[in-house]
């Protein structure tokens, strides 16, 4: 979507990141004077919203930080039940990447679309520093972030089953603690 209010991507936005979605960002990064790789990470995702992710001029961040990090959980907890649904971006199912960038893109919070891209963006957080918000990525079924969750507290996850749709898990679980690739912080 920045990428196509700045003039750099012209098709139709899907929430897939293709060949020409790469070639906007390298084209974006080329005017920012960033490394022009078509990967959306930290210092291009910062540059594509035009400020820092947590701006220390601003007094009582924190607290605007602590509100957000309620509502982006509470919006996902509302979400528990819904249905899976490959590509889905929609109440009427989601994948995990999608209910992700759902719910963030509900609480004015621009992430890209899929699980991969998602694991590019952010600060990078260590398992013992996870806070509520964060979030957490998996290797499931392909090498690298291919799934994704909302860190809400005390070990458990909110993320999208395709099974069961959207529930909350356990890190501790043998299936996502042999699986957890890393965590990362966008609020």
């Amino acid at each position: 979507l920045k990428l196509k209010e700045q003039g750099y991507y012209r098709d139709v936005i899907d929430g897939k990141f293709t060949n020409q979605t790469k070639k906007a960002v390298k084209k974006f990064q080329k005017t920012q004077r960033l490394q022009s790789d078509g990967i959306v990470e930290e210092k291009t995702y910062l540059a594509l919203m035009g400020k820092d992710i947590l701006d220390k001029s601003i007094p009582d961040q924190g607290k605007n930080q602590s509100n957000k990090t309620e509502k982006i959980t509470d919006a996902a907890m509302k979400l528990v039940g819904i249905p899976y649904k490959w590509g889905g971006v929609t109440t009427k199912g989601f994948d995990c990447s999608g209910m992700v960038w759902y719910v963030f893109n509900q609480n004015s919070i621009s992430l890209p679309r899929t699980a991969d891209v998602q694991y590019k963006t952010g600060k990078i957080v260590a398992r013992e520093q996870l806070q509520k918000g964060d979030l957490v990525f998996f290797t499931t079924y392909e090498p690298g972030a291919s799934h994704v969750g909302i860190y809400l507290e005390k070990g458990k996850f909110i993320h999208v089953s395709s099974k069961r749709g959207v529930m909350v898990s356990n890190l501790s679980e043998d299936y996502w603690k042999t699986r957890y690739l890393g965590a990362r912080r966008t609020i």
